[in-house]
């Protein structure tokens, strides 16, 4: 086995509930699965974050208009309600890790930071949905704390393809990320 040890595989928001809700978050599953299968036998560090509310809403602000309405839309991402379970397909196995966050961006009031300098982290790999929301707040928040992030654009999705397409081909590169396919960044493994 090779080790990247200065390297993880960020997955973010692939919940259960999130996939039996919103049709657009299935498309990057398959791509997610053969990263996940790679980059655990090349020692890459694997990092499934998930979204995960209060039930009580002690953690959600009536100025934060998108968590409020996510709140308040069931216990879709309600702590304990099972919709905030990894999927199966990509569920964790030892040496994995799971960051619980509460907020858009993986980093905001996680332990995220912490694991990835343990592990002398300084490369991200960055999936998940949406590509407007957790994908772009985590790219934003990494680069700000100095990793090089690539972003793997099969492995990411969006509800709008629009806005997904704009923010790989203008946004993301613009601000200083690589933006593949999961397939060349296979290769590079």
């Amino acid at each position: 086995m090779t080790s990247r040890t200065d390297t993880a595989l960020i997955i973010g928001d692939m919940q259960t509930g999130i996939l039996a809700n919103y049709p657009f978050s299935r498309a990057p599953v398959s791509p997610m699965r053969e990263l996940v299968r790679a980059a655990r036998a090349h020692g890459v560090l694997v990092v499934l974050v998930r979204t995960e509310l209060r039930a009580s809403g002690v953690d959600v602000s009536e100025n934060n208009t998108v968590l409020t309405a996510f709140h308040q839309a069931g216990s879709l991402f309600h702590e304990g309600a099972g919709g905030t379970d990894i999927i199966p397909e990509l569920a964790p196995r030892p040496g994995d890790v799971v960051i619980t966050k509460r907020r858009t961006s993986a980093f905001v009031g996680t332990e995220l930071e912490l694991v990835l300098r343990a592990h002398h982290v300084e490369s991200i790999a960055l999936t998940g949905v949406a590509t407007g929301a957790m994908v772009a707040a985590t790219l934003y928040d990494a680069l700000d704390r100095d990793y090089r992030v690539t972003v793997l654009s099969d492995a990411c999705a969006d509800a709008e393809a629009d806005v997904h397409d704009f923010l790989m081909a203008r946004i993301f590169p613009g601000r200083g990320a690589r933006v593949m396919t999961a397939e060349s960044w296979l290769g590079e493994l």
